[in-house]
Protein backbone atom coordinates (compact mmCIF):
# COMPACT_ATOMS: atom_id res chain seq x y z
CA UNK A 1 0.00 0.00 0.00
CA UNK A 2 1.22 4.09 -0.53
CA UNK A 3 1.68 5.54 2.60
CA UNK A 4 1.66 9.03 3.36
CA UNK A 5 4.57 9.83 5.73
CA UNK A 6 4.42 13.22 8.05
CA UNK A 7 7.75 13.87 10.43
CA UNK A 8 8.80 16.75 12.70
CA UNK A 9 12.11 17.15 13.47
CA UNK A 10 14.09 20.12 15.45
CA UNK A 11 17.82 20.28 15.69
CA UNK A 12 20.21 23.04 17.17
CA UNK A 13 21.00 25.28 14.27
CA UNK A 14 18.07 28.06 13.40
CA UNK A 15 16.65 28.57 10.44
CA UNK A 16 18.71 31.27 8.51
CA UNK A 17 17.86 33.53 5.60
CA UNK A 18 17.75 29.80 3.12
CA UNK A 19 19.84 29.22 0.19
CA UNK A 20 18.18 27.82 -2.79
CA UNK A 21 19.10 24.55 -4.75
CA UNK A 22 16.30 24.80 -7.04
CA UNK A 23 14.67 21.94 -9.43
CA UNK A 24 16.15 19.58 -11.44
CA UNK A 25 20.17 20.41 -9.86
CA UNK A 26 21.58 23.83 -9.00
CA UNK A 27 23.99 25.57 -10.96
CA UNK A 28 26.63 23.93 -8.75
CA UNK A 29 26.67 20.26 -9.82
CA UNK A 30 29.03 19.31 -12.28
CA UNK A 31 29.04 19.74 -15.47
CA UNK A 32 26.42 17.18 -17.46
CA UNK A 33 26.24 17.73 -21.65
CA UNK A 34 22.78 15.85 -21.52
CA UNK A 35 21.77 19.08 -19.03
CA UNK A 36 20.87 22.18 -20.26
CA UNK A 37 22.03 25.27 -18.05
CA UNK A 38 19.13 27.68 -18.89
CA UNK A 39 20.08 31.23 -19.54
CA UNK A 40 18.17 34.46 -20.13
CA UNK A 41 17.27 33.71 -24.02
CA UNK A 42 16.67 29.81 -23.46
CA UNK A 43 14.05 30.40 -20.61
CA UNK A 44 12.19 32.75 -22.71
CA UNK A 45 11.76 30.40 -25.43
CA UNK A 46 10.40 27.68 -22.93
CA UNK A 47 8.59 30.19 -20.38
CA UNK A 48 5.18 28.94 -21.87
CA UNK A 49 2.73 26.38 -20.13
CA UNK A 50 2.20 24.24 -23.06
CA UNK A 51 6.04 24.18 -24.17
CA UNK A 52 6.90 23.63 -20.67
CA UNK A 53 4.54 20.35 -21.10
CA UNK A 54 5.22 19.39 -24.40
CA UNK A 55 9.22 19.47 -23.36
CA UNK A 56 8.00 16.68 -20.47
CA UNK A 57 5.88 14.94 -22.45
CA UNK A 58 8.65 14.56 -24.98
CA UNK A 59 11.55 13.65 -22.46
CA UNK A 60 9.38 11.21 -20.57
CA UNK A 61 7.70 9.52 -23.47
CA UNK A 62 9.61 9.55 -26.01
CA UNK A 63 9.47 10.80 -30.01
CA UNK A 64 6.30 12.30 -30.71
CA UNK A 65 4.13 13.70 -33.27
CA UNK A 66 2.36 17.36 -32.83
CA UNK A 67 -0.76 15.50 -33.47
CA UNK A 68 -0.05 12.41 -30.63
CA UNK A 69 1.22 15.39 -28.28
CA UNK A 70 -2.01 17.34 -28.96
CA UNK A 71 -4.13 14.40 -27.76
CA UNK A 72 -1.82 12.89 -24.71
CA UNK A 73 -1.94 17.02 -23.29
CA UNK A 74 -5.73 17.70 -24.49
CA UNK A 75 -4.59 20.75 -26.65
CA UNK A 76 -5.09 21.32 -30.68
CA UNK A 77 -3.05 20.23 -33.16
CA UNK A 78 -2.29 23.75 -34.53
CA UNK A 79 -0.68 24.81 -31.10
CA UNK A 80 0.97 22.42 -30.44
CA UNK A 81 2.87 22.22 -33.74
CA UNK A 82 3.44 25.78 -33.20
CA UNK A 83 4.94 25.82 -29.70
CA UNK A 84 7.19 22.86 -31.07
CA UNK A 85 8.60 24.90 -34.00
CA UNK A 86 9.51 27.66 -31.18
CA UNK A 87 10.89 24.48 -28.46
CA UNK A 88 13.18 23.55 -31.80
CA UNK A 89 14.21 27.34 -32.61
CA UNK A 90 15.47 27.62 -28.71
CA UNK A 91 17.19 24.49 -29.11
CA UNK A 92 15.33 22.03 -26.81
CA UNK A 93 13.95 19.85 -29.46
CA UNK A 94 14.80 18.38 -32.85
CA UNK A 95 13.24 16.61 -35.67
CA UNK A 96 13.42 12.89 -35.24
CA UNK A 97 13.67 11.73 -38.88
CA UNK A 98 14.10 7.90 -37.96
CA UNK A 99 10.98 8.10 -36.53
CA UNK A 100 9.00 9.30 -38.91
CA UNK A 101 8.42 8.42 -42.57
CA UNK A 102 5.38 9.70 -43.25
CA UNK A 103 3.80 13.64 -43.85
CA UNK A 104 3.78 14.00 -40.25
CA UNK A 105 7.42 15.92 -38.44
CA UNK A 106 8.43 13.93 -35.16
CA UNK A 107 10.30 15.48 -32.80
CA UNK A 108 12.28 13.99 -29.71
CA UNK A 109 13.78 16.42 -26.80
CA UNK A 110 17.48 17.20 -27.12
CA UNK A 111 18.40 17.37 -23.40
CA UNK A 112 17.62 14.72 -20.43
CA UNK A 113 17.49 17.22 -18.30
CA UNK A 114 17.10 21.33 -17.46
CA UNK A 115 19.80 23.07 -14.69
CA UNK A 116 17.74 26.72 -13.75
CA UNK A 117 19.95 29.05 -11.95
CA UNK A 118 18.48 31.57 -9.27
CA UNK A 119 20.26 34.71 -10.44
CA UNK A 120 17.20 34.29 -13.53
CA UNK A 121 15.20 35.26 -10.32
CA UNK A 122 17.37 38.53 -9.79
CA UNK A 123 17.70 39.41 -13.03
CA UNK A 124 17.96 43.29 -14.04
CA UNK A 125 15.15 42.32 -16.94
CA UNK A 126 11.19 42.23 -15.35
CA UNK A 127 10.86 40.04 -18.12
CA UNK A 128 13.40 37.76 -17.80
CA UNK A 129 12.42 37.61 -14.14
CA UNK A 130 8.61 37.26 -14.63
CA UNK A 131 9.54 34.18 -17.35
CA UNK A 132 11.77 32.75 -14.60
CA UNK A 133 8.76 33.21 -12.04
CA UNK A 134 6.34 31.39 -14.22
CA UNK A 135 8.63 29.06 -15.18
CA UNK A 136 9.14 27.65 -11.52
CA UNK A 137 5.31 28.03 -10.65
CA UNK A 138 4.53 26.04 -13.80
CA UNK A 139 6.87 23.20 -13.41
CA UNK A 140 5.33 23.09 -9.37
CA UNK A 141 1.95 22.63 -11.45
CA UNK A 142 3.39 19.67 -13.68
CA UNK A 143 4.52 18.18 -10.51
CA UNK A 144 1.42 18.15 -8.35
CA UNK A 145 -0.02 16.79 -11.91
CA UNK A 146 2.00 14.11 -11.96
CA UNK A 147 1.11 13.05 -8.53
CA UNK A 148 -2.61 13.25 -8.97
CA UNK A 149 -2.61 11.31 -11.97
CA UNK A 150 -0.52 8.43 -10.32
CA UNK A 151 -3.45 9.10 -7.68
CA UNK A 152 -6.53 8.82 -9.61
CA UNK A 153 -5.20 5.62 -11.87
CA UNK A 154 -3.04 3.48 -8.91
CA UNK A 155 -5.77 1.12 -8.70
CA UNK A 156 -5.01 0.19 -12.49
CA UNK A 157 -1.60 -1.15 -11.71
CA UNK A 158 -0.38 -4.33 -10.25
CA UNK A 159 -0.21 -5.09 -6.87
CA UNK A 160 3.45 -4.52 -6.14
CA UNK A 161 3.57 -0.88 -7.59
CA UNK A 162 1.07 -0.44 -5.53
CA UNK A 163 3.12 -1.85 -2.32
CA UNK A 164 6.27 0.65 -3.42
CA UNK A 165 4.74 4.11 -3.93
CA UNK A 166 5.67 6.93 -1.67
CA UNK A 167 4.37 10.03 -0.83
CA UNK A 168 6.32 11.72 2.42
CA UNK A 169 7.04 15.10 3.72
CA UNK A 170 9.48 15.99 6.77
CA UNK A 171 10.01 19.01 8.40
CA UNK A 172 13.37 19.98 9.48
CA UNK A 173 15.26 22.59 11.72
CA UNK A 174 18.24 23.29 9.50
CA UNK A 175 20.59 26.08 8.31
CA UNK A 176 21.18 27.32 4.82
CA UNK A 177 24.19 24.97 4.57
CA UNK A 178 22.65 21.83 5.91
CA UNK A 179 19.80 22.23 3.46
CA UNK A 180 22.58 22.75 0.51
CA UNK A 181 23.90 19.07 2.00
CA UNK A 182 20.89 17.52 2.43
CA UNK A 183 19.60 18.03 -1.52
CA UNK A 184 22.67 17.57 -3.03
CA UNK A 185 22.99 13.81 -1.19
CA UNK A 186 19.16 13.44 -2.01
CA UNK A 187 20.21 14.40 -5.53
CA UNK A 188 23.70 12.27 -5.12
CA UNK A 189 21.66 8.71 -4.11
CA UNK A 190 19.21 9.51 -6.83
CA UNK A 191 22.24 9.37 -9.76
CA UNK A 192 23.37 5.99 -8.35
CA UNK A 193 20.00 4.59 -9.24
CA UNK A 194 20.59 5.89 -13.31
CA UNK A 195 23.13 3.10 -13.35
CA UNK A 196 21.12 0.88 -12.00
CA UNK A 197 18.29 1.15 -14.46
CA UNK A 198 16.76 -1.59 -15.57
CA UNK A 199 16.40 -3.34 -18.64
CA UNK A 200 13.83 -1.80 -20.69
CA UNK A 201 12.65 -5.16 -22.19
CA UNK A 202 11.46 -6.28 -18.44
CA UNK A 203 7.90 -6.49 -18.39
CA UNK A 204 8.00 -5.17 -14.51
CA UNK A 205 9.58 -1.93 -15.02
CA UNK A 206 8.04 1.48 -15.53
CA UNK A 207 9.35 5.10 -15.39
CA UNK A 208 9.30 5.94 -11.94
CA UNK A 209 8.79 9.79 -11.18
CA UNK A 210 10.54 11.61 -8.38
CA UNK A 211 10.25 14.88 -7.20
CA UNK A 212 12.58 16.36 -4.43
CA UNK A 213 11.34 20.16 -2.63
CA UNK A 214 13.43 21.65 0.24
CA UNK A 215 11.74 24.87 1.07
CA UNK A 216 11.75 27.40 4.11
CA UNK A 217 8.34 27.34 5.60
CA UNK A 218 6.54 30.90 5.30
CA UNK A 219 6.89 32.52 8.84
CA UNK A 220 3.11 33.51 10.04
Amino acid sequence: MGRGHSKESDAKNPLQAFLCITIFVGMNEPHDSHVRNLDARSLRGLAHPLRIQLLDALRSGGPATASQLAEKLGESSGATSYHLRQLAIHGFIQDAPERGKGRERWWKAVHKGLRFDDALLMDASPDVRGAADMYLHEVATTQTRDLSTWLGNRQAWPEEWNRTWDMSSATLRLTPELTKELVEKLHALVDTYRDRAADEDDANTAQVRIHTHAFPLTME
